[in-house]
């Protein structure tokens, strides 16, 4: 898959707010600061098409990008540690269960986890969500670049034991080298396209 444009549409927080419902849509799920605005701006290729931040929570509201002007990108509020006020902590649950369980264009999520951390109840209860929505999933681990290739190894393992899935459904990435971009491409476009795999 090659991306040749990526534009801005719009921000949601519920249904009534979200972009006609034509395309198919794929979402970024994952915890505060794992990494999820660098994995769409290197896929999309571009620096500062979402936001980045070292402050976790910078992402509060749903966010649609459209990508080729043929599918789109779905940004979801990060989970977890957050620098934000409780009272919006607590909309972002039912803001992203609601999007999850009421968009039917919703092709696939890919839920992102930062290899260095062990996933906790907040993965382990969207892979329910996931499941009890029959929606499909990728799993990414990203800043594959900050471990050395036998500890990358070592977590994936781990990773995978928690989450209860094989090593080989766990994709490795970094956006400092790029390492997986081209796999996490080919994931998603099996997701958009799931007839032709």
């Amino acid at each position: 898959m090659i991306i040749k444009s990526a534009e801005f549409v719009k921000s949601a927080a519920k249904p009534s707010q979200y972009p006609p419902a034509i395309l198919p849509e794929i979402a970024f799920a994952g915890r505060s600061n794992a990494g999820k605005s660098s994995l769409i701006n290197t896929l999309v290729n571009r620096r500062r098409l979402v936001k980045t931040s070292d402050t976790p929570g910078r992402t509060q509201l749903i966010n649609f990008f459209n990508i080729n002007h043929n599918f789109t990108f779905v940004d979801i509020p990060g989970y977890g540690y957050a620098k934000v006020p409780s009272s919006i902590k607590k909309r972002w649950g039912p803001m992203i269960e609601t999007y999850i369980a009421t968009r039917g264009t919703l092709h696939g999520v890919v839920l992102i986890i930062d290899i260095r951390r062990t996933p906790a109840a907040d993965e382990l209860n969207l892979l329910d969500w996931f499941n009890h929505y029959r929606i499909p999933f990728i799993l990414v681990l990203t800043k594959a670049d900050k471990l050395s290739k036998s500890k990358q190894k070592h977590h994936r393992d781990l990773i995978a034991k928690a989450l209860s899935v094989n090593q080989e459904d766990l994709i490795m990435f970094s956006a400092k080298s790029r390492q997986g971009k081209e796999d996490v491409l080919r994931a998603i476009e099996a997701l958009l396209n799931p007839a032709s795999t």
